[in-house]
């Protein structure tokens, strides 16, 4: 029996480019991965079983048991690479949001893979469970890799960061999920309502803020709060105004800092420190904003084996 921590993400700076020819958006995507994760546990299943998922946690039964869980995928689709049967039981304890922007299926699916490929003896190089990653999804990679990295592309194309010190964050989540295409989709019909334009060539490529990668290397939690941006906020608020609500109420808690985490709907909210991010998280949960507020830290590596 292997089990495998993984990190949520959140997404420090999210500039959206033009929509392209293949339905994807250019991306400039700075990761932050933070304390805040799952766990997933393989055990050896008996022959001909297969690969069989439970899940338990606040959200379980949103989490999907069947063939569209990414760690179902990723076991499935290690095991394919080696020319093996799955036969595989695996367990996700769930703490991270689901669809809540923090990228717990993908979290999840990266776990799968470095729990399976030590249970299984495999000993897969990490390049080649990176590029099984980019198969399972756009934000997979990230899972393996954690800390602090500048995602290109679709966001699979990664470049680790440098950053300095611990920075202290709270999560508030928000009854109910958004679905990141449809976050996408608003993205695009709002650059279109404003006459922007939303394809390639209406959009800049976006590219990592110099200020934003100046924050993170010089741990200095007060310019990171002043850089953070998301271009999919707008389009998240539009489609769940409250998250208004939200935003106000931590800012009005102390926190230095404030966003929609990645797609939407859990906001995320940078403090000064521990002390004052336990203060933020107690003063959101009473303010009815939202249905739970988890205070935590970061960067923290990627998924490890427990």
């Amino acid at each position: 029996m292997i089990t495998v921590r993984v990190p949520a993400k959140v997404n420090v700076q999210l500039g959206v480019g033009g929509l392209r020819a293949d339905g994807f958006h250019d991306l400039a995507n700075v990761f932050f991965a933070v304390a805040l994760g799952d766990e997933v546990t393989a055990e050896a299943g008996e022959a001909g079983e297969g690969v069989t998922l439970t899940c338990t946690g606040p959200d379980a039964a949103s989490v999907p048991l069947d063939d569209s869980n990414l760690a179902a995928r990723a076991a499935r689709l290690l095991a394919a690479h080696h020319g093996l049967t799955p036969n595989v039981r695996l367990h996700i304890a769930k703490a991270i949001p689901v669809a809540g922007g923090m990228a717990g299926g993908s979290a999840d699916g990266a776990a799968a893979l470095v729990a399976c490929d030590a249970l299984w003896g495999l000993d897969t190089p990490f390049e080649t469970l990176l590029e099984l990653a980019a198969e399972l999804g756009s934000d997979v990679p990230f899972a393996l890799v954690g800390g602090v990295a500048l995602g290109r592309g679709r966001g699979e194309i990664l470049q680790p960061l440098p950053v300095t010190g611990t920075f202290h964050w709270v999560f508030a989540v928000a009854d109910g999920g958004l679905s990141t295409p449809a976050v996408f989709r608003e993205c695009d019909r709002l650059r279109e309502q404003a006459g922007t334009g939303s394809s390639e060539a209406d959009v800049p490529t976006p590219d990592a803020d110099p200020a934003l990668l100046a924050a993170l290397a010089d741990g200095d939690p007060a310019a990171l709060a002043a850089a953070l941006v998301n271009d999919l906020q707008a389009p998240a608020l539009s489609l769940r105004p409250a998250l208004a609500d939200t935003l106000r109420a931590g800012t009005e808690a102390g926190a230095i800092g404030a966003l929609v985490s990645g797609s939407g709907p859990t906001c995320a909210f940078l403090a000064k420190d521990a002390e004052a991010a336990v203060a933020i998280a107690k003063s959101l949960e009473a303010s009815g904003t939202c249905r739970a507020a988890h205070p935590t830290y970061g960067p923290v590596a990627g998924a490890r084996v427990r």
